[in-house]
């Protein structure tokens, strides 16, 4: 629900917009979506051919557009970029944390490296952009935080333990600073995003740990498409519907909507269901 007495991001138009993974994905559609809102955007990726693609689509209908190729596991990259913005923009009203990565690969074959690559990408990239963009939507007079969890910062799947770790720590950074821009009336607010099964390409670009190399990967995608049911267009609209209505949870599609319901009323159980179920499933275990 929103909170009567802050002043928040409730119009989008004419409001300059900052996103990254906008290359591919709910990256992309955000874009899209904020151009058609009447937003100047302002657009990251690493993928500098996939950014390109998206820049193309947005450009006829964004007010402004502005890009460039970021690593968000590099603090100082990101905090440059944020000043860029301002710079070019001269004020931003959003930024959405969205770049992200995924592994596959069970805890105990793991490696370090493999961890920390996941961690330094979903949980730091978002943490560099919230800390690098807060003070200048502070400076705006309002402005809004939108970082990217997962379903799987709701619960926790087997072979998923680096991404777990990612996106329930960003769940409950969001979540924090969310209760602390209340606390301080602050002008700014935030949102904490748990999409289900999004038709992106994360699936097929995830890493498989070293242990698990023999894993057919596109048989493992094609599971993925079959499940994922919802567009990046739709998840697009999702998330900024909530932040123009300030909510602190967006949950994105049924099966989102079912699992943060199976975590409320089986918050212990839901664990020896899923390894009962992952026993008695021809999927492997990666």
């Amino acid at each position: 629900m929103g909170d009567a007495g802050l002043r928040v991001l409730k119009d989008l138009r004419g409001r300059v917009a900052a996103v990254t993974g906008a290359g591919s994905g709910i990256g992309r559609g955000l874009a899209l979506r904020l151009a058609a809102e009447g937003c100047e955007l302002a657009l990251s990726d690493w993928d500098e051919e996939g950014l390109a693609e998206t820049c193309e689509q947005a450009a006829p209908r964004a007010l402004k557009l502005t890009h460039r190729k970021l690593d968000v596991r590099d603090r100082e990259d990101v905090y440059a970029w944020a000043d860029e913005v301002v710079r070019d923009h001269e004020r931003v009203h959003l930024i959405v944390n969205n770049a992200g990565v995924a592994l596959g690969a069970q805890i105990v074959n793991m490696t370090l490296e493999e961890l920390e690559w996941v961690m330094d990408i979903d949980f730091w990239g978002v943490v560099h952009g919230t800390k690098a963009f807060l003070p200048h939507l502070e400076a705006s007079g309002e402005g809004h935080v939108v970082n990217i969890s997962s379903v799987f910062g709701l619960i926790a799947a087997p072979g998923n333990g680096a991404y777990n770790a990612a996106k329930f720590a960003v769940r409950g950074f969001t979540e924090a600073l969310r209760i602390e821009l209340e606390a301080t009336r602050s002008c700014v607010s935030a949102t904490s995003v748990h999409p289900g099964g999004i038709r992106t390409n994360i699936a097929r670009k995830a890493r498989t740990g070293e242990a698990e190399a023999g894993v057919d990967r596109d048989a493992l995608a094609e599971q993925f498409d079959r499940v994922a049911r919802t567009s990046p267009d739709e998840a697009a609209r999702v998330i900024l519907d909530g932040v123009v209505r300030n909510r602190r949870r967006v949950l994105i599609g049924g099966d989102a909507r079912f699992i943060s319901a199976l975590q409320r009323l089986l918050p212990n159980r839901y664990q020896a269901l899923l390894a009962w179920a992952m026993r008695r499933s021809d999927t492997p275990l990666v």
